[in-house]
Formats: C-alpha cells, sequence, structure tokens
C-alpha cells in the first residue's frame, strides 16, 4: 500500500531528482523468421517486428501521461542477427552482396522508423566460444552497417566465465570499433558509440547499445529500465558527515527500493496494454549529461572530493550492492545490468573529473570490477591502434571473466583528434574530453589469436 507520503515523495522525486523510467524495451524473438532466402527472412523480420512493436510507443506515452512518469525511451531488441543471417549464407548462395548481413542491419533501421522507437538493438553476434555460420561476416559488417542506418545498435559476446574469451573475436573487435569511428567521422564517430563489446553479456538487458533477445527468452516480452541517479543523490544530501557507512548503504537500498517500485508499476502497465509478458526491470542507475543527473556526483556526496580520486573505487562498490539489494526488495523479477553505469561521455560528473585529470582510463578499469558494466563511452585519440583496442576489450573481458560478472567496452576513437580535445554528440550520448590511452602495443599477444582458457570459477557444476 503507498500511503500519501510515499506518493508526495516520488511526486518530488520526477519533479526535482531527474527520477525517470529510462526505456520500455520490447524484446521480440526472429527464430520464426529464418529463411534460405534473405530477402524472405528480411520481409519476415519487418513485418514481425512492425506486428508487435506498432503500438509500443503510444503505450508508452499514454502511461507517461496518465501516472506523471517521464517515459524517456521506448526501444526494440531483437534476436541476435548472426543467428538469422548466417542461416540464409547456409544453403550454397555465393552472391557476397545478395547474402550481405547488410540488409538485416536496413530492414531493423525502417522498422524502427515505422514503429517511432529511438534505437533498435541486436545487430549481435554472441561468439564467446568460436564462430558459427554467419558470425565472422556480421562482425565484419558492423561498421557499414551502424554508418548506413541511424536507430540500429550492435553488440558482440566475446567471453564469458564459462567459455573463457575468443582473442580471435577480440582482434575483430578492435578493428570493428576503429572502423565504425573512421566511416562516421563526419558525425562525431558516432558509428563506435553505437558498438559494445561484452564479456557474460546478459539476454535480458532493456539498456542500449548493448541490448539484443537472448535465445533464451520468450516470443516477445517487455523488459523496463528505471534509472534515477539524482534521487540518491537528493538521498544523501540530508545526511550528515559523520553518519557512518551503514547508514549511507541502507539510505541508498531504502531509495534504489522507491526507484524499483516505480519501475515495476510501468513494466506491469506497458505488459498489460501490450499483451505482451513482463520480462524484468533493470534498476540501473543511468545517468545523463544533464547536471545532477551523474553517478560520479553520488560518489561525491559520499565523501570524495572529486570521482576518481582514492576511494572511488570503494564508494562504487558500496553504491552498487546497495542498489542491487533494495531493487531485489521491491520486484521478484530483476535483471538486466542492475545497478551503477559509469559513462564517461553520458555523465557530468565523469567528465568533469576526466577534464580535471582526477579520473584516468587506469582508474576508471578499477572501477569496472565493481560496477555494473565496464568501460563505457570513452572518447579516445583517433590515432591509437586497432591493436590497443583490442587489449583494452581483452583487460576488460577478463575482469568480467575471473569474477562472473558483466563488463563491457564501449569506446570512441575520435578520429583526426588528440588527447585533451573535445568530442561531442549531444542528446543522452553527451560529449567530453579525449582521455589519454597507455600507447605500449600488445600486438604479439593480441595476434597470437586462440582462446583465454575459462577461470576455475567456470567449474561449478
Amino acid at each position: 500500500m503507498l500511503n500519501t507520503r510515499d506518493i508526495l515523495e516520488t511526486i518530488n522525486m520526477i519533479e526535482n531528482e531527474d527520477l525517470d523510467v529510462r526505456t520500455i524495451t520490447m524484446g521480440i524473438s526472429l527464430i520464426d523468421c529464418i529463411d534460405p532466402d534473405i530477402n524472405k527472412a528480411t520481409n519476415k523480420v519487418y513485418d514481425k517486428i512492425c506486428r508487435y512493436a506498432q503500438n509500443l510507443v503510444k503505450t508508452g506515452e499514454d502511461i507517461s501521461k496518465e501516472y506523471g512518469i517521464p517515459i524517456v525511451n521506448k526501444r526494440i531488441s531483437v534476436t541476435p542477427i548472426a543467428m538469422i543471417s548466417g542461416a540464409c549464407q547456409s544453403f550454397g548462395l555465393n552472391d557476397k552482396a545478395y547474402n550481405s548481413p547488410i540488409k538485416f542491419a536496413k530492414i531493423l533501421d525502417k522498422a524502427a522508423k515505422e514503429v517511432g522507437v529511438n534505437f533498435i538493438g541486436g545487430y549481435s553476434a554472441l561468439v564467446q566460444k568460436g564462430f558459427s555460420n554467419g558470425d565472422k561476416e556480421l562482425i565484419l559488417s558492423i561498421p557499414e552497417a551502424l554508418a548506413t542506418t541511424d536507430f540500429v545498435c550492435s553488440s558482440v559476446n566475446i567471453g564469458s566465465t564459462k567459455a573463457g574469451i575468443n582473442m580471435d573475436a577480440v582482434k575483430m573487435m578492435g578493428k570493428a570499433i576503429k572502423d565504425a569511428a573512421i566511416l562516421t567521422k563526419d558525425r562525431e564517430c558516432i558509428g563506435a558509440a553505437k558498438l559494445v563489446v561484452f564479456c557474460n553479456a546478459p539476454e535480458d538487458n532493456p539498456f542500449m547499445a548493448g541490448a539484443f533477445h537472448g535465445v533464451g527468452e520468450p516470443d516477445r516480452v517487455i523488459n523496463v529500465g528505471v534509472s534515477g541517479p539524482g534521487v540518491v543523490r537528493a538521498a544523501l544530501s540530508k545526511l550528515s558527515d559523520t553518519d557512518d557507512i551503514s547508514k549511507v548503504a541502507e539510505l541508498i537500498k531504502r531509495t534504489a527500493f522507491k526507484i524499483t517500485r516505480m519501475g515495476q508499476l510501468v513494466a506491469q502497465e506497458a505488459s498489460k496494454r501490450l499483451d505482451t509478458p513482463f520480462g524484468i526491470v533493470d534498476l540501473s542507475l543511468a545517468p545523463t549529461p544533464a547536471v545532477g543527473d551523474s553517478v560520479a556526483y553520488i560518489l561525491e556526496e559520499m565523501g570524495l572530493e572529486q570521482c576518481g580520486a582514492h576511494g572511488t573505487t570503494a564508494t562504487l562498490a558500496l553504491l552498487n550492492d546497495a542498489v542491487k539489494k533494495g531493487g531485489v526488495m521491491a520486484s521478484s523479477h530483476v535483471g538486466g545490468l542492475s545497478g551503477a553505469f559509469i559513462p564517461v561521455s553520458e555523465d557530468a560528473g565523469m567528465i568533469a573529473a576526466a577534464r580535471s585529470g582526477a579520473l584516468s582510463l587506469t582508474k576508471l578499469e578499477a572501477m569496472t570490477s565493481v560496477c555494473s558494466v565496464g568501460l563505457d563511452m570513452i572518447i579516445v585519440p583517433g590515432d591509437v591502434s586497432n591493436e590497443i583496442l583490442s587489449g583494452i576489450i581483452a583487460d576488460e573481458a577478463a575482469i568480467g571473466m575471473v569474477n562472473s560478472k558483466t563488463t563491457a567496452v564501449r569506446l570512441i576513437p575520435a578520429i583526426g583528434k588528440k588527447a585533451g580535445e573535445e568530442l561531442n554528440f549531444g542528446g543522452l550520448l553527451g560529449g567530453g574530453p579525449i582521455m589519454e590511452v597507455n600507447t605500449k602495443s600488445p600486438a604479439k599477444f593480441i595476434n597470437r589469436g586462440g582462446r583465454i582458457p575459462a577461470p576455475m570459477q567456470s567449474l561449478k557444476n
């Protein structure tokens, strides 16, 4: 039951503390769209997405108006396209142009525009243990796919705790990131901002650019991502500087409970109106460039002079744990990533810390061992080599593999620019300073190829 105080408190969170539902994401399975003829397959994909998601945007807008809850994005995730396109290429058709997975990227973009969503995720491949038919072709096509579409997002899972790390895929993804940036250099290298490389990718993540509809998911599902860094910071600002850490953790936990409850309400209502099963609430604290809507500012409210100072990893670990504990009390179906995002270009506090030199790439890597995702939306010099990009991916994947957690890399090489300059995307993607990268080469290691074996933690059966 909700009392008047809870209602008024939630209204204040929405009006003054940037509380919102960041996304309603409809996951759609495309398994039944598989066809040996790529034209028939793409037609089936387009028809199914438009049929299932035709009312998604309107429903989100209606719920937002009726309940007074901001719902920022309406999105779609689909079955990893490498699975669908690979079936088209396995029937002896040798015409590369005819069989190109780019056709799927363009049909996804067309469907996204038709139904009015702001992003569609799933131009993806799952290659943690090796390449199945169609995977390599899709990965090679990613830069062009992202350069020639507006709303398509791409992700590749190159490692897992169970499988180890596919270093051949790691090498390919370093090149894919660089090529995506080059092909979109006239648009602030936006192609690379729509590409995520994962280790232990979740199958029900509603957040872009890494969302895809996992093979274990139902035919269609509604997943909701809530976000409220500003709410958590505002709550912490009411504490005394002498209040101990346990009180800090308890307050974050209670605040996360309230945020998740709101997400659960929206998810269930959207599920009912769209006649689509409710999947999960992802309670990740996803920041925006807006002042106050920042994970970095939460850490500073706990007592850091600036994010990046010694103690940052500890405060982030506390935040992440308390958010998860509060969320699981509020909903029986918490999933996705759920915790705290630290995307540099999308977080005003992170941008300020990077500009001042308090936050380095090395410190960010340490922070990813305890946060929800990984090295997210980090702008690096445009002349960084493919092998260095692959080395960063390998390091981040190793953290995820050994710690049995999701980690990811979303790097944007700023073509034609150097460390200390700025790159600005606008909107939720924000912008920020180009960060220094260690230029010592890992090329010999990356070029070895093969697979890093799974760690001992994988033997849990």
